[in-house]
């Protein structure tokens, strides 16, 4: 059976301001109060799943047993089909420079330029969401949405976060850095992700 969401209070798993922010917009009116894994000084644990949903079940089920309150996970990234799929679960990683600094325009670079050296690479993308709410006594729901497009360059607008700035979704001719927030929430693999999670878990 699934378990609808009841409480007053939720935390974000998440050390990620811009995607705190974004998650708790997506939320609305169903939470009163919303916070993240930083706000409590809870560490992120190691995702080692092998699947989208698998990491985003990880990280809630660890952050609702850390802090003793219902937990809501993301697990996200950029899939390129001609490449094999990366960045996909890695996509976080690909960002790290070797000194240890993430840096997202950096792997915007890596990631074009891994398509130049496949010549007549297909473009197209797509972002994957997963997000898993978990409850400190263990249950736990997760579903994932998808947003499908194609890659740019060079990067273009300074909205959003990642890989934003090269990602041109389908029936659209800006990318996910130019839109206006509002515009992307409601066409985003996150907003896709919430839509199945609200209908299933929350109730107004």
């Amino acid at each position: 059976m699934v378990r609808v969401f009841r409480n007053d209070r939720l935390v974000i798993a998440s050390h990620n301001p811009g995607k705190v922010r974004e998650i708790a917009h997506l939320l609305g009116t169903f939470v009163p109060q919303v916070d993240s894994a930083a706000d409590h000084g809870l560490a992120e644990p190691e995702e080692t799943g092998d699947s989208f949903v698998a990491n985003a079940a990880l990280k809630a089920h660890h952050t609702a047993a850390g802090t003793g309150l219902p937990a809501l996970a993301d697990d996200s990234g950029l899939v390129v089909p001609a490449l094999d799929g990366a960045p996909g679960l890695h996509s976080a990683r690909w960002a790290v420079r070797p000194e240890g600094r993430r840096d997202f325009g950096w792997a915007m670079e890596r990631l074009t330029a891994a398509l130049d050296d496949r010549p007549n690479a297909d473009r197209r993308a797509y972002f994957v969401c997963a997000l898993a709410l978990a409850w400190p006594d263990g249950p736990c729901e997760t579903v994932e949405g998808r947003a499908y497009g194609c890659l740019v360059w060079p990067p273009r607008g300074d909205r959003g976060f990642g890989y934003d700035p090269i990602f041109v979704p389908d029936g659209h001719d800006v990318t996910y850095g130019e839109m206006e927030p509002a515009a992307k929430h409601a066409i985003s693999h996150r907003a896709d992700a919430f839509r199945q999670l609200v209908a299933r878990c929350f109730r107004r």
